[in-house]
């Protein structure tokens, strides 16, 4: 049984009833039924339906609360799985719906009904939907994929709305602050910098420093500024970053002062900076699935860097190298002696601790590079770091979710 039948909602409840009844009737929907549940509790109404459709996911041939046989499973049919994606719609809140659908399709073995055009309209469209769609796109027949770019569409354009505003915003101080100045307008002043800078001034009787030289920062010039390279692994595991990452890559592109190109990796390289201004063609420029050779793509993007101390090469990738690793090494150290900022993230995604290659990531470490899983939120904020020159925000393992195991 999977969390989500402990996760009942609210709005679910039949008309109010006596706390005792009331913790009863939860355990009896959590426990599934039958004679080994110790509720002694009978589902009518509402909850019997509700119960009903949790059944056919994680149930299984027990007596059900309505004195009908419950019997588990979706069944191979498109119109029988629609019904039941419009009732737990009815039943939970769109979290939870998620949540059932994930588990439906890993459980049951639906993927092949998501080529249905009558399944992809009763959906409740996320992320991980976008990344199942998208490692089926390959495969579908065309009366489908005109109803798959629709959802793959409206996906990422809410999910542009919610990040760019604040990436931007983040992206465009950063570029700010990063162009230094001695002689600064009071509004530029870096306080911080200017303090440390004339510490030896400090008047014990006044207990202040006197600031004999400002620091500040400037504006950024209006032209290019900052190169940007997104190297994203392709690979079936990274299905929630690619979708991220090509968001994000839109909105990067979307900036005057940053020059952003895009390269997805498998065992082959395909560069698809030229469709940045549409992450849904980004997206299905994509196939999910197959090899990685990590080597091969870094080599292709050192062919990119014309201005290495203005760049920042952000590999997004779960490290699991199929290429010649010791080249993959010598790659990275190379571009850092350079004077390119280096960033590797084991995955751009919400979905807590991925698997990743320990190994590789303490030996990308060691070079300067510190790999970590980093949430959306937070990549504004890697961004902006990396484009001052100052330390990353690098997660805590033990609070943020980041990657505690090494297992594939």
């Amino acid at each position: 049984m999977t969390a989500t039948r402990n996760a009942l909602p609210e709005a679910a409840v039949e008309p109010p009833v006596a706390d005792g009844d009331e913790r009863l009737r939860r355990w009896r929907l959590v426990l599934g039924g039958g004679e080994a549940d110790g509720t002694g509790c009978v589902l009518g109404g509402r909850d019997a339906a509700m119960d009903r459709t949790l059944a056919a996911l994680y149930g299984g041939g027990a007596e059900g609360g309505s004195g009908s046989e419950r019997a588990a499973g979706l069944g191979g049919s498109a119109p029988r799985v629609a019904r039941w994606l419009g009732d737990i719609r009815t039943y939970f809140p769109s979290s939870v719906v998620q949540v059932m659908q994930r588990d439906a399709i890993e459980r049951l073995g639906l993927s092949a009904l998501l080529l249905e055009p009558e399944m992809l309209e009763a959906v409740e469209a996320d992320v991980h939907l976008v990344g199942t769609l998208l490692s089926l796109h390959h495969a579908m027949p065309e009366t489908t994929k005109a109803t798959a770019r629709v959802v793959v569409d409206k996906v990422v354009r809410d999910l542009e709305r919610r990040i760019a505003t604040r990436t931007r915003s983040a992206l465009t101080g950063a570029l700010d602050r990063s162009t230094r100045v001695n002689r600064p307008r009071h509004r530029d002043i870096d306080w911080d910098r200017t303090i440390r800078a004339n510490l030896r001034n400090y008047l014990p009787e006044y207990r202040t420093v006197v600031p004999e030289r400002l620091v500040g920062h400037g504006r950024a010039a209006r032209g290019v500024t900052k190169d940007v390279v997104l190297c994203i692994d392709q690979s079936g595991s990274m299905a929630s970053s690619v979708v991220y990452a090509s968001v994000f890559g839109a909105v990067l592109a979307s900036m005057r002062s940053i020059a952003t190109k895009l390269v997805v990796f498998d065992t082959s390289v395909v560069d698809l900076t030229d469709q940045l201004d549409d992450p849904v063609e980004v997206l299905f420029g994509t196939q999910l699935g197959g090899g990685t050779d990590i080597n091969r793509a870094l080599a292709y993007c050192q062919t990119l860097i014309t201005r290495p101390a203005d760049t920042i090469v952000v590999l997004i990738s779960d490290l699991y190298e199929g290429g010649i690793r010791d080249e993959m090494l010598a790659r990275v150290a190379a571009m850092k002696a350079a004077g390119t900022q280096f960033v590797a993230l084991l995955a751009l995604s919400d979905e807590g601790a991925p698997s990743y290659d320990r190994q590789h990531a303490a030996a990308l470490a060691a070079l300067g590079a510190p790999a970590f899983a980093c949430t959306p939120d937070l990549f504004p904020d890697v961004m902006a770091a990396a484009i001052e020159k100052r330390p990353l925000p690098v997660p805590d393992p033990e609070l943020d979710g980041a990657p505690l195991t090494t297992e594939r």
